[in-house]
């Protein structure tokens, strides 16, 4: 049985489990730790553990050399004592961080970038070797409109024409895993999109694609639009993705080739990801 060398923070979301999959094939002792476990393949040792109970995150981290950390946004507070914790065990982290934050503003803008900025800066002060992993936009937030379309052929939203330059989380968890097991990106800030860009009117499109159907997009107002997003977030995370989408229509996002680069095959398109997650929408 593998010695526990890598924690995984969050491993069963999207991004956690492809990740602990890829680094229980390549060899890597894992440990994944959640607040719900559930049974993960091989011999990967499943754990319970919250970020808000630091008990449960200190067992966790025994014998653990490397983090991957995924900081579930707008549900447990930023905390610096996580990574006090961390680097009281771990030697390296690889953070699952986000494209909103930027290196050249003293504030940054918006809830989403102030989240994940915060969390970056308290990693970088500590004696960790780092890694901050920074995709754009995750294909599965088009998950959001699958009530829509199960029940019916139109999606409803506002910026229908935003661009944007989607990225399939296997594709998140492929460079985190080859981050992980492999040297040379200490320090470093990795930003990972997909390969193509695309509005939000041409995804409902391509679902539907897809499924077989015909789908439409329905522009509505933003105040409208803002009360169907992220049931259950606070008002200000709706409103600053409406921000973003205004912002894209203008200035729409890169596209990396990082993900390729790192390992060595080509980013997966949005209709790659529908095809994976088509038993969502049916």
């Amino acid at each position: 049985m593998h010695r526990n060398k890598i924690l995984v923070i969050g491993a069963t979301g999207n991004v956690g489990r492809h990740a602990v999959d890829l680094l229980h094939a390549s060899g890597a002792g894992v440990r994944a730790m959640a607040r719900n476990p559930v049974a993960l393949p091989g011999e990967v040792e499943v754990v319970r553990g919250d970020l808000i109970d630091l008990s449960s995150l200190r067992a966790a981290l025994e014998s653990v050399d490397a983090v991957l950390l995924i900081w579930p946004f707008a549900t447990v507070p930023v905390n610096a004592a996580v990574i006090t914790e961390i680097e009281q065990y771990a030697s390296r982290i690889v953070f699952v961080s986000s494209a909103a934050v930027r290196d050249d503003v003293l504030e940054q803008n918006g809830p989403i970038a102030a989240f994940h900025a915060a969390i970056e800066h308290r990693i970088q002060k500590s004696a960790l070797e780092w890694t901050f992993l920074r995709p754009y936009g995750f294909a599965s937030n088009a998950l959001s409109w699958a009530p829509e379309i199960r029940t019916g052929d139109a999606v409803r939203g506002a910026h229908g024409e935003a661009p944007m330059t989607l990225i399939h989380e296997r594709d998140v968890a492929a460079v985190a895993a080859h981050v992980l097991t492999s040297s040379g990106h200490g320090s470093t800030k990795h930003t990972l999109t997909g390969p193509e860009r695309l509005t939000q009117a041409a995804q409902v499109r391509t679902i539907g694609e897809v499924l077989g159907r015909q789908l439409r997009w329905v522009e509505i107002p933003e105040a409208e639009a803002a009360a169907k997003m992220l049931p259950g977030s606070p008002p200000e995370i709706a409103k600053a993705a409406l921000d973003g989408y205004a912002q894209l229509i203008k200035h729409p996002g890169p596209i990396t080739s990082t993900v390729a680069d790192l390992t060595g095959r080509p980013a997966r398109t949005f209709r790659d990801w529908v095809a994976d997650r088509a038993a969502d929408f049916e």
